[in-house]
């Protein structure tokens, strides 16, 4: 009887000990950011399934870009799949949807979404909450600055009616500021409008130099084609939320000429050799075109890539604190997802502290155009 006991403690504190790590991801496979979300979903196929000696099971999810079905999933992911951690969502208002409950459950969420508001200003809600996408603040910055030295001394922009677009133009608007840089028009659309032209004619109405369009995936092609078809000459930028192919098939030749910031993985191929993130940046690229083909790989794939990276750094540290399947875990596991330093990842260089859940610097981004189909450095 004692034999068969011990036999059945130790079972258990084998099974206790290779208890796999669960990590839910909500992306946006299909709807308006559908064209973020697939190069996401693919991607996390091509993360590993063992971190730290443990077996790690991705349980992927679309949430349709609707914050009430990003809600859904991770109720569902934490409630019935047990998560550790997850990843989500693709779009800045489908993640805070998912914040709350992510609070709620301490269960560290790890954003692919761009606006700074998903953990700026830091306070006990976004002490669980890390992205890996850029703030739009840092690229702002950037983009700002192409524009005083082309000269821009008025701008007018046009952006989504969400927090992607309000957190674009709040963040942009203060550094344009800043810079003597006027701005004569701010307008807004839906990400599913089929028509933008009353808020194209308004725009071009105020006569500005240079327009910004604060949108993400392929919506964002409707204001530039409509511009150019409306006859407006004047210089035309992007946010780094278009960085993928589907937004060049969608644009044509109307968003040719275009400038944008991007993560520096969008042209990785023609970054400097002594360039910091390009070896990393290039391992992505590689291992995405060998899985979907040559030219096939995104932005935002980077940012699924970089979450999986933040991971396979902070779980092996989470281990020797706690087991799997524990709020422990789920603690530690904040807690060096919070220490990451000097962590090369597919669009810059993370350095993560308690009130920068984000870690990047000017390392994580470059400038480029648009040019015959495809994105061309800025040099």
């Amino acid at each position: 009887m004692l034999k068969k006991l011990t036999v059945a403690v130790l079972a258990a504190l084998s099974a206790s000990a290779i208890a796999d790590i669960n990590v839910g991801v909500s992306v946006s496979a299909t709807g308006p950011a559908a064209s973020l979300g697939i190069p996401e979903k693919n991607t996390f196929a091509l993360l590993p399934t063992s971190i730290g000696g443990q077996k790690v099971n991705y349980i992927v999810l679309d949430d349709a870009t609707d914050p009430t079905a990003a809600t859904k999933n991770i109720k569902k992911l934490i409630s019935e799949n047990k998560v550790d951690v997850v990843v989500g969502s693709t779009t800045t208002p489908n993640s805070l949807a998912m914040m709350d409950v992510a609070v709620d459950n301490e269960t560290p969420l790890i954003s692919m979404a761009g606006s700074a508001i998903v953990v700026e200003p830091m306070d006990g809600k976004r002490k669980w909450v890390f992205k890996t996408a850029q703030n739009d603040a840092h690229m702002a910055t950037a983009l700002v600055q192409h524009m005083t030295d082309k000269k821009v001394q008025t701008v007018a922009f046009i952006g989504f009616a969400d927090a992607y677009g309000e957190g674009w133009f709040k963040e942009f608007a203060k550094i344009a500021e800043a810079r003597k840089l006027k701005i004569v028009a701010s307008e807004r659309f839906q990400r599913n409008d089929t028509s933008v032209t009353g808020q194209a004619l308004k725009v071009m109405a105020a006569k500005p130099d240079a327009v910004l369009i604060g949108g993400a995936g392929t919506p964002a092609a409707l204001p530039q084609k409509t511009l150019k078809d409306k006859g407006y000459k004047g210089l035309i930028y992007q946010t780094h939320g278009v960085a993928n192919n589907d937004f060049l098939r969608v644009g044509g030749k109307d968003v040719e000429g275009a400038f944008l910031p991007v993560g520096p993985m969008v042209v990785a191929a023609q970054l400097p050799a002594d360039n910091p993130v390009k070896r990393s940046a290039q391992e992505y690229v590689t291992k995405y075109e060998a899985a979907h083909g040559k030219g096939s790989v995104s932005s935002f794939g980077g940012h699924a890539w970089d979450a999986g990276l933040l991971l396979q750094n902070a779980i092996p540290v989470a281990l020797k604190k706690a087991k799997p399947g524990s709020v422990e875990f789920r603690r530690a596991l904040r807690d060096a997802l919070e220490a990451t330093k000097e962590l090369a990842g597919a669009h810059g260089i993370f350095n993560l502290t308690a009130n920068d859940h984000q870690g990047f610097d000017q390392r994580a981004r470059v400038m480029v155009t648009i040019e015959n189909n495809t994105w061309k450095l800025v040099k």
